[in-house]
């Protein structure tokens, strides 16, 4: 009679791969001008496509501009920073920071500042590097990430848990990223200069290209919560 066990792979066989990649990924903030070939985008983005979904919908899309497409953009945006234009973006932002969450937040912003030498309180040098953010901090290419109106925020968290797997997907092929919010204010725009149905509702960009190494953006990295933090464990 024919058996229907198949062997499996050792336990734990790919812990230590997953582990580095966690490890190392972090928000690049600056990118060196060389493009990705597109044969390795296409593998990346195909790999994501494994993502677990709610009810397997699916609902993320991502619109690529590279070239021409993003330097379009970038303008576009720019143009609307430098006019202090507030933007709308399709979901709301958080309402505040407090407590571990704003401590962490300032930490972060903290080190970039320090990294890249904004002094505190110095708001035109905050304001310089933020607009950094609007020119996708130079990388070639940015994925705008999109979900379905009706879906609603389970369709957001769908995009989310898309966007990590993208990322580290980017990173076991030495592709660096950034996730970033910023460029969501002006969602209206993005839609409108890359031909995106404007129904669908903007999460965030994806920048992502080849880190520059040696730029004082890319110097820091940010620190995670300890498991006792994070996680509660009920027995009883």
């Amino acid at each position: 009679m024919p058996t229907l066990h198949q062997s499996k792979p050792a336990v734990g066989m790919h812990v230590p791969a997953l582990e580095e990649l966690l490890a190392e990924r972090h928000s690049c903030r600056a990118f060196l001008p060389e493009p990705v070939p597109r044969s390795l985008i296409r593998r990346i983005f195909t790999m994501a496509q494994r993502t677990a979904s709610w009810c397997n919908a699916q609902p993320w899309h991502a619109t690529l501009a590279s070239e021409r497409a993003i330097e379009r953009l970038r303008a576009l945006l720019l143009r609307r920073f430098d006019e202090r234009d507030p933007g709308r973006a399709d979901f709301d932002f958080p309402s505040a920071y407090s407590g571990a969450y704003l401590q962490r937040r300032r930490e972060c912003g903290f080190q970039l500042y320090q990294s890249v030498g904004v002094e505190r309180h110095d708001k035109d040098a905050a304001r310089r590097q933020s607009r950094e953010n609007f020119q996708f901090f130079g990388a070639p290419h940015v994925a705008i990430m999109t979900t379905d109106a009706q879906l609603g925020v389970y369709g957001a968290v769908d995009v989310g848990g898309y966007v990590q797997v993208l990322m580290l997907a980017m990173q076991a092929h030495g592709v660096s990223a950034i996730c970033q919010a910023a460029p969501a204010v002006y969602s209206s725009d993005v839609k409108t200069a890359l031909g995106i149905d404007a129904s669908r509702r903007m999460v965030c960009a994806v920048s992502f290209g080849y880190e520059a190494q040696s730029h004082p953006a890319n110097s820091f990295r940010t620190q995670r919560a300890e498991f006792s933090e994070a996680i509660a464990w009920v027995d009883e």
